[in-house]
């Protein structure tokens, strides 16, 4: 089967992903960006990502991110959901019919074999970094000696296997420069700032989520350990022992559902967990409609949940340890990993006027748009950028073991 049309400009950017499903958030949003992008700029994105376990059919699909081939996934025990393509042969068949220009991959761990692939067939490939390696272990209990080392080692291998590692924020790059990884370059996500923006705002839904409430708190998370989704409600908890009427709505699912809901009911929290919103409208509007946004994950290397909030003028509270720290900036404010520290950080940008903690957020968020993330995305694969918007992304040093992919 040839699934490669004739084609005069352009390249194939063939992309692949695990852990992505129709419940999943920031990568998926970003994976649906930046192909929409890819296709803008005259290029032609692919999408390899697993599929429902049980259906052993390839299912191909036209989007406006271009063609998505779903293959047979597995389902990963205890994730809530996220799939992996575990059949190597498979995936290695459709890439050898697909014959990409490119190669962009979404998963360091169980993917990393593409690189090796990638080389044989001289295929340029870049890995993207989504998450902190040693952030993750730290946030499952490895101790922070042992997460740096097994990260650092991981990390080698992936520069070595990858012409170049894509990092969404200089907190992200760090642990690859850490490890000695000169093949990294920076290209930021986005937000689309048109979709999100503070007239999304409904005073019907606050009062609908708030009720009697005078300070709406919303986190829009996965509910999984490494993103710490406690300390949300240790949060209200406290505000409200504090004496603040305070109310929580979660929007998100996976593996700690129950068992927050549970606690929230134990403990009389006024707290709704509304699992995954997939209507983005009516996303937007919960978003400019709360009063702060928490972002508690520890591990976060961008956080679009976050950029999005500060897009509808919402502020929001970040794991000072993570890199929101930095993307928030006078946006919002930044708490250590406990219940009492979100607290402090939600009053101190409530004692700030609304309407000049709105603006601030908004403006942060304004530095974000797709486009220029596009542009950086696609530098990292020295394809065309549009002229005259600016490249973003800095040019990669020579990888560590000499030049790699046919680059």
């Amino acid at each position: 089967m040839n699934r490669r049309p004739a084609r005069t400009t352009g390249l194939r950017i063939v992309r692949i992903a695990n852990f992505v499903t129709p419940a999943s958030g920031g990568l998926r949003t970003a994976l649906a960006a930046l192909g929409a992008g890819y296709r803008a700029a005259g290029h032609e994105p692919v999408l390899i990502v697993p599929g429902p376990p049980g259906d052993d059919r390839t299912h191909e699909e036209l989007t406006a991110q271009g063609r998505v081939f779903t293959l047979p996934g597995t389902a990963l025990p205890g994730s809530g959901g996220y799939r992996m393509l575990t059949d190597r042969p498979r995936v290695q068949r459709l890439l050898a019919e697909l014959a990409p220009d490119r190669l962009e991959v979404s998963d360091r761990t169980t993917l990393r074999w593409t690189g090796e692939w990638a080389r044989r067939a001289r295929v340029p490939a870049v890995m993207v970094s989504h998450e902190s390696v040693d952030g993750v272990l730290h946030t499952w209990g490895v101790p922070r000696p042992l997460a740096r080392a097994a990260a650092d080692r991981l990390n080698r291998r992936t520069a070595y296997a990858y012409s170049r590692v894509v990092c969404t924020t200089e907190w992200a790059a760090a642990e690859f420069t850490r490890a000695g990884a000169r093949n990294v370059v920076r290209a930021p996500l986005g937000v689309d700032l048109a979709a999100w923006h503070p007239d999304c705002g409904s005073a019907e839904l606050r009062l609908r989520c708030a009720g009697r409430a005078g300070v709406l708190l919303l986190m829009c998370s996965r509910l999984s350990q490494e993103k710490r989704p406690g300390r949300a409600l240790d949060a209200l908890a406290e505000l409200r022992r504090r004496g603040i009427d305070a109310a929580l709505v979660v929007v998100g699912d996976g593996p700690l559902r129950a068992r927050l809901a549970a606690r929230a009911r134990a403990e009389r929290l006024p707290a709704a967990f509304l699992g995954h919103l997939a209507d983005r409208d009516r996303l937007a509007a919960l978003q400019a409609s709360a009063d702060v946004a928490l972002a508690p994950g520890p591990a976060e290397t961008f956080g679009l949940a976050a950029l999005e909030a500060l897009a509808c003028g919402t502020p929001v509270v970040a794991s000072a340890a993570s890199a929101l720290a930095g993307l928030v900036g006078a946006g919002g404010d930044t708490a250590l990993d406990d219940g009492p520290s979100f607290a402090d950080a939600v009053q101190r940008v409530l004692a700030r006027p609304e309407a000049a903690r709105r603006a601030a957020a908004r403006r942060q968020a304004e530095g974000y748009g797709w486009q220029p993330a596009v542009d950086a995305f696609l530098a990292a694969h020295d394809a065309d950028v549009p002229l005259p918007r600016p490249v973003t992304a800095v040019p990669a040093a020579p990888h560590p073991a000499g030049p790699r992919g046919g680059w």
